[in-house]
């Protein structure tokens, strides 16, 4: 047996290898970049070559500069970006067109003609989604649609659709396995989630050939190994995941009712429910946490398009800070926003009001106003559409959720933290290893080859690092709610 497990986090913006140990500590971790293809407004794409080739060299770093051999790896896990798509030539392997990104809102007037032919209640209690065009299926149709002769080769049983897993698995295995897991299948909107299989019926509403589809597998289970080229060994590849749903097992939220929210590009909001898949009424999505041993465990999800990314734009287009880490430091100069409400809607609003026509919004500007107020703002944004997305999902589970687990890159920052712990209420929880998405899908590898016994024994080794109280008066927080509510209504529906 090997002596460590292997994560492959491959993120919207990066593509990362993290070697984890028998205690589920990182011992080494390699991080490259991609490009970001924007061909025109609303379309964000990536170069899948590049995404694979940047997955393959992280990997290879780790191994190289860790001192190690590919046999010393035990297996691989797969955590990645989900609802991407990715079609490629069987024979060839090569991609018929750039990977179109969840961002990515090209198919949303297609979405709204979807709604009002009414395929709304039968697409949300067969998937448990919202008709959005977050969701692979509708970019699966624009490919088929508007690449030349690709959907002639996809009804000759030619072409083969994946997320970044399948994608990746494809690659790693040369070929030899076309497969994803039940948490990436169910983000695509033709995967019903109560029957575990592709549904008939939305393939049909898709017109969507099922010969282009991927084998859906368990979370955790040996898929295939990468072929000895590759790393210099073969090496299991035992756990898929898509990377909420590994956040979510990272963080050890394995009970009924316990909720994560990773801070990353978006935000993303979880709560494990248990064996019930419970369809929301005030949409946010049902989703299958994972399927292990057997049994699937389903999760109420709510997405926040834009979170750590809010502070990217002040870096990049505003330029009020050079560093990401200087947000904290600069937005602790003001007591409070000075009125300031930053609704970052850049790419419209997703749950729970999910409005694709919304637009970012800064309000209540004064003379007095400075960048530490617009600073401050943003970060507060990034706390109140999490608190959107928490208070929906107590309503909709009648769940009341004891504490709020956090990872993420914004994560790391403790006036966020201490925000968002006033805002609902509750205690938030930092770990003492951030990297939960790439421990969850670790974890599912290791469980499937038996490097770790059971989920008793990893729960052992989950570890708190800071701990967040509600510290501040109700008062300030139902002021800073109500200023919140307005900014939302004014920036709703401003593209329409």
């Amino acid at each position: 047996m090997g002596k460590y497990i292997l994560s492959l986090d491959a993120g919207t913006t990066s593509n990362r290898a993290i070697l984890f140990n028998y205690s589920g500590k990182i011992e080494r971790i390699s991080s490259r970049e991609f490009e970001q293809i924007f061909p025109q407004s609303g379309w964000v794409e990536h170069n899948p070559e590049e995404i694979w080739a940047t997955q393959k060299f992280v990997v290879r770093d780790v191994i190289k500069k860790h001192h190690i051999s590919a046999s010393n790896i035990d297996s691989i896990g797969i955590t990645n970006q989900r609802e991407t798509t990715i079609i490629w030539d069987k024979e060839t392997s090569q991609p018929v067109y750039n990977a179109i990104v969840w961002q990515d809102r090209r198919t949303a007037q297609y979405c709204d003609k979807l709604k009002e032919a009414g395929h709304t209640e039968t697409i949300h209690k067969k998937t448990g989604l919202l008709i959005d065009a977050y969701f692979s299926a509708s970019k699966i149709k624009w490919i088929l649609d508007n690449v030349d002769g690709a959907r002639e080769k996809a009804e000759q049983g030619k072409l083969a659709f994946g997320t970044v897993d399948t994608w990746l698995l494809w690659r790693l295995t040369h070929g030899n396995v076309h497969a994803t897991d039940v948490t990436n299948a169910s983000r695509t909107m033709l995967y019903n989630i109560h029957d575990l299989k592709w549904d008939k019926e939305l393939l049909e509403i898709f017109d969507i050939p099922e010969s282009l589809l991927p084998d859906v597998k368990p979370t955790s289970v040996e898929y295939g190994k990468t072929i000895k080229d590759h790393f210099g060994a073969e090496i299991p590849i035992a756990g898929m995941i898509g990377d909420q749903q590994g956040a979510l097992f990272g963080q050890m939220c394995i009970e009924k009712g316990m909720t994560k929210n990773t801070y990353g590009t978006g935000c993303f909001v979880v709560m494990n429910t248990g064996k019930e898949a419970i369809i929301s009424k005030n949409n946010l999505l049902t989703t299958i946490a994972w399927q292990l041993d057997g049994k699937v465990n389903y999760a109420l999800e709510g997405s926040i398009f834009i979170g750590g990314a809010v502070v990217q734009w002040l870096r990049d287009q505003l330029q009020i800070i050079r560093n990401s880490s200087e947000i904290e430091n600069l937005a602790l100069t003001v007591e409070d926003n000075g009125g300031v409400v930053f609704v970052p809607a850049f790419v419209g609003l997703g749950a729970p009001h999910w409005d694709q026509y919304a637009t970012g919004t800064i309000i209540g500007l004064t003379r007095g106003t400075g960048k530490a107020h617009i600073a401050r703002a943003a970060l507060e944004s990034i706390a109140l559409q999490s608190m959107d997305v928490i208070s929906t999902m107590v309503k909709d589970s009648e769940i009341e959720i004891v504490d709020l687990r956090v990872d993420g890159g914004a994560a790391v920052n403790n006036l966020l933290m201490q925000i968002q712990s006033d805002l609902i209420g509750q205690k938030v929880v930092r770990p003492a290893i951030t990297e939960t998405t790439a421990l969850g899908a670790a974890y599912m590898a290791g469980l499937a080859t038996g490097f770790w016994s059971g989920i008793e024994e990893i729960r052992k080794l989950w570890e708190t690092e800071k701990t967040f109280e509600p510290q501040h008066q109700k008062e300030h927080v139902k002021t800073t709610l109500r200023n919140w509510k307005k900014g939302l209504e004014r920036a709703k529906n401003w593209n329409n």
